[in-house]
């Protein structure tokens, strides 16, 4: 893990498939330990953003940097970062105990996997078939597998998306769990109250682009403005504090 600084540093970051923009011109710059949202609706381009950090595909123009460290030197970066898609990357005919030691033995690691999965609540499904999970419990052994080698940077891609309140609370707790230790997080989600209950700073994608990001009690009190530009915020209580949010520049 990085010992302060910017955890997430881009300049210009540009993603094109074909005529389609996908990002445009990102600046972004996540400090450690900050728990960072990405607002906005479906094909905003919240998820190209994350694989472009994760090294998943490589960008069209631009620049991008995990603790420092360019993100076009793929073994570098992701011995620093841990990724959940919205899809957990799990074996059905595993066991909770074999995926994660599964996990934590390619990057030349070894855990307690009983240990770690009964802390988030999975201790009577150590030795069952992943198949057998519920999708609450696959997200949860998702996030063990994504963490299991001490990120430095945590990228969900809608973490609570399908769960039952339940399921998306405990979610929620284990990523406020995660940044106490001190780790950044970068969390995808088109639901207001999601990314304003875990996140320290909010950022409002729109075609590709940023439009606007700060505190999440910021970006509520500009409701009306944002509702048109991404379907509609999905929570009408009003808030009390009236700063202006701090608008990006294109």
């Amino acid at each position: 893990m990085t010992d302060g600084g910017e955890v997430v540093e881009t300049a210009g970051l540009r993603k094109e498939y074909g005529d389609t923009v996908a990002v445009a011109s990102l600046d972004l710059s996540i400090p450690a330990g900050e728990v960072y949202g990405l607002l906005g609706p479906n094909g905003a381009g919240k998820t190209t953003t994350m694989r472009l950090l994760t090294t998943l595909v490589e960008p069209t123009a631009g620049t991008a940097r995990i603790c420092g460290t360019p993100v076009t030197n793929r073994r570098a970066v992701a011995s620093e970062v841990g990724f959940l898609p919205e899809e957990p990357p799990l074996y059905d005919e595993l066991t909770g105990r074999e995926q994660l030691e599964y996990a934590a033995g390619i990057r030349g690691l070894s855990v307690d996997a009983e240990t770690a999965l009964t802390r988030a609540g999975l201790g009577d499904a150590v030795d069952r078939r992943i198949e057998a999970y519920s999708t609450g419990m696959a997200k949860r052994l998702g996030l063990l597998q994504a963490t299991v080698h001490d990120p430095a940077l945590l990228v969900l891609d809608e973490p609570t998306n399908g769960l039952d309140p339940r399921a998306a609370r405990r979610v929620r707790e284990t990523v406020q769990t995660v940044a106490a230790r001190g780790t950044t997080v970068l969390l995808s989600t088109h639901v207001l109250p999601v990314a304003e209950a875990v996140s320290d700073r909010v950022g409002v994608f729109v075609d590709g682009r940023l439009r606007a990001e700060g505190p999440p009690t910021e970006l509520r009190d500009h409701r009306e403005d944002l509702e048109d530009a991404f379907l509609r915020l999905t929570d009408d209580r009003t808030a009390t504090d009236r700063r202006p949010v701090a608008e990006v520049d294109d």
